[in-house]
């Protein structure tokens, strides 16, 4: 790690992501941006390019590691991994030992309780950003998971470049680039034996699904697959500011419920309405599918006097010119 690299192609790729992303996003100089790894090829990769970048810039730049406890090595990897940052010269690096729970599948309870506890080392850094390795692999795993599922535009999406504090500079950037960073670099990532466990969905989906989709429809799915996910999301982040202007004048807040108006709800277009009416029920924290927003946009289309609905969380009934979702418990506030 004394000798700097030669400047290699995917070293030139990578640092060049890592800059484009902080002009996009505003990270400047005085800044402080967390780096989330993990000790594999991605996150190292962006990781050492940020080191290289950070000071040329005059931004500060640490990193979080976070340890799910899961595996029995992690500890040891997590340990060896912040040893390797500090030499790159990234400064706070924090191992972050988190409890995985159960909800929703272990992928998802992983994820959950990774992004809270890099929440919480950003919120107590005051970092400006926290720069996640995410490839244009994993985009494009991500869509076809979106896509098999029926999960509809938000999962078609895909994962945004910039979501809040959150920067993903590498979407535009194949796996095959990071870990010729890493190689280029004299960095020995960890591999983590579960990426290559058929047991989980997303590693059947890299292994299996998208080679079997080179093969039959010829190569460059990964990229059409991302390139889709940026034409979606344009569309349905337009689609979304309609629908938060809607939800404004169409919804009334109580304390255990809310009431849509049906007047003009009428008059949106159906993208937008059924985006009113699902942002209306995740106030109530459950999951709604389709067919529950369906069910309730069927009483501002096709009411005759049905009967209310009974959703997850939720009893939503018509009464005149008025849709009323209620619950039991009280909402939190601030919730609309």
């Amino acid at each position: 790690m004394t000798d700097r690299p030669r400047l290699t192609p995917a070293i030139a790729d990578v640092r060049r992501a890592v800059r484009d992303s902080w002009d996009a996003s505003g990270v400047a100089a005085g800044d402080l941006v967390l780096v989330a790894c993990s000790g594999g090829p991605d996150s190292l990769a962006l990781a050492a390019a940020v080191a290289f970048e950070a000071p040329r810039a005059g931004i500060s730049a640490g990193a979080v590691i976070v340890e799910h406890g899961i595996q029995e090595i992690t500890k040891d990897v997590a340990a060896r991994t912040a040893e390797v940052l500090r030499t790159l010269g990234l400064d706070p690096v924090q191992v972050a030992h988190v409890s995985v729970g159960v909800e929703g599948g272990p992928e998802a309870a992983a994820r959950t309780a990774r992004y809270q506890a890099l929440d919480e080392a950003a919120a107590a850094l005051d970092a400006k950003a926290i720069m996640l390795g995410h490839t244009l692999d994993d985009q494009a795993e991500t869509v076809m998971l979106g896509l098999a599922r029926g999960s509809g535009p938000r999962a078609v999406n895909g994962m945004a470049v910039h979501s809040g504090r959150y920067l993903r500079p590498l979407l535009g950037i194949r796996r095959e680039t990071t870990n010729g960073f890493c190689e280029d670099s004299g960095l020995e990532p960890w591999i983590d034996p579960q990426n290559s466990e058929d047991r989980f969905t997303r590693v059947r989906v890299r292994q299996a699904v998208l080679p079997m989709l080179e093969i039959e429809l010829g190569p460059g799915i990964a990229e059409s697959l991302a390139r889709t996910a940026e034409l979606v999301r344009e569309d349905s982040e337009y689609l979304d500011e309609l629908a938060l202007a809607a939800y404004e004048k169409c919804v009334t807040t109580g304390p255990t419920s809310l009431v849509l108006a049906v007047e003009p709800l009428e008059t949106l277009a159906r993208p937008v309405r059924n985006r009113v009416i699902l942002r209306a029920l995740e106030v109530f924290g459950a999951t709604f599918s389709r067919v529950h927003v369906l069910a309730v946009a069927d009483l501002v289309e096709n009411w005759h006097g049905q009967k209310e609905l009974t959703l997850p969380g939720v009893r939503v009934v018509r009464t005149g010119s008025q849709i009323t979702l209620k619950t039991t418990k009280t909402l939190k506030s601030g919730a609309c």
